[in-house]
């Protein structure tokens, strides 16, 4: 039973890690975003921040001497989901979050497996559908509800950020297979794909964002919280954590990697307590909870252990990494 059982636990350490520090460093990007806006446009931010990270991969692809990819057809790719998958989202979290509170806009973010697990499956074929994977996934779906609360409806925040801060998360949920189904084979190095559409989205953001926006802020007006919350979005939310995707995609599939949107939650609602004083009710850590257990049965952490043993020798199932 044991030799069945290795290769699961394998492939779960392989990509477990960067799983949780994307969850810890994406979930303390709201914070940042809600730092951010107070002094700059929303579009600005994402602009100062986008290309924070593009020049932090750039100086990295430097010291290792790695080159942009080379591929015209890979660079039409790489505009569609800079766009759908970078420029837009960021934009459209820093809009809801002029209106809600930086916990909801991250508890808000963990819809986007649940518009994910349709496209990967439906349209870009990445994925295959599972028992497994619709429970667990409905079980995330129940834990954001009593995250968010829902019996006691949705007041104390405009409806329209809200509204914002899901479209964000869509956006998510069509980029991420996106991402799967045309560059997690690719040749390249994830560093190089990264860097190559953060490179994108700071071109689309340069003419957008005047047009937008009008003149850009003046740096020296900007107060050091501010410009360190940029800096931070950019190497960290922005520029490593691009990096840090690419692998959980690639080792680990589009819908699992996915599921990073439900850990992300609990970092926000920890930090946005913390460093902002944003209230937490009982029911967020209790749906918290839910939402873990929801991602631990979806990755078939919780309930497989029966399976497993029905298998017949000689015809154990294969990794998740594997099936992708």
């Amino acid at each position: 039973m044991t030799a069945l059982a290795a290769p699961d636990r394998v492939a779960f350490r392989t990509w477990l890690p960067g799983f949780f520090v994307l969850a810890a460093i994406w979930g303390s990007s709201f914070l940042f975003i809600k730092v951010g806006i107070r002094e700059m446009h929303p579009v600005y931010l994402t602009l100062g921040r986008v290309g924070a990270g593009a020049i932090t991969l750039l100086g990295v692809l430097a010291i290792l001497r790695e080159r942009l990819p080379r591929d015209p057809k890979l660079w039409l790719h790489t505009t569609v989901y800079a766009a759908i998958g970078i420029a837009l989202p960021f934009t459209l979290f820093g809009y809801g979050e002029q209106r809600v509170s930086s916990m909801l806009a991250g508890i808000w973010n963990a819809t986007t497996p649940l518009v994910v697990l349709p496209l990967a499956v439906l349209v870009f074929r990445t994925e295959r559908m599972t028992a497994r994977r619709a429970v667990g996934l409905g079980l995330g779906f129940v834990g954001v509800l009593v995250v968010l609360g829902v019996w006691q409806g949705l007041g104390g925040a405009q409806f329209t950020g809200q509204l914002l801060c899901f479209a964000a998360a869509a956006c998510y949920g069509v980029a991420i297979p996106y991402q799967k189904r045309f560059f997690a084979g690719r040749p390249e190095s994830g560093l190089a794909l990264s860097a190559g559409q953060l490179l994108m989205a700071t071109a689309q953001l340069a003419i957008v964002a005047p047009l937008v926006a009008g003149a850009p802020p003046v740096p020296t007006r900007l107060s050091g919280e501010v410009i360190a919350s940029v800096l931070a979005l950019g190497a960290l939310g922005t520029g490593l954590a691009f990096v840090i995707n690419m692998r959980n995609i690639r080792l680990a599939g589009a819908s699992t990697a996915s599921t990073v949107t439900y850990v992300i939650p609990i970092f926000a609602v920890l930090i946005g307590v913390i460093a902002l004083n944003e209230h937490l009710a009982w029911y967020q850590p209790a749906g918290a909870a839910i939402v873990l257990v929801g991602v631990a049965v979806s990755q078939g952490m919780i309930g497989t252990r029966r399976r497993r043993r029905e298998v017949p020798t000689g015809m154990a199932p294969l990794s998740e990494s594997a099936r992708m």
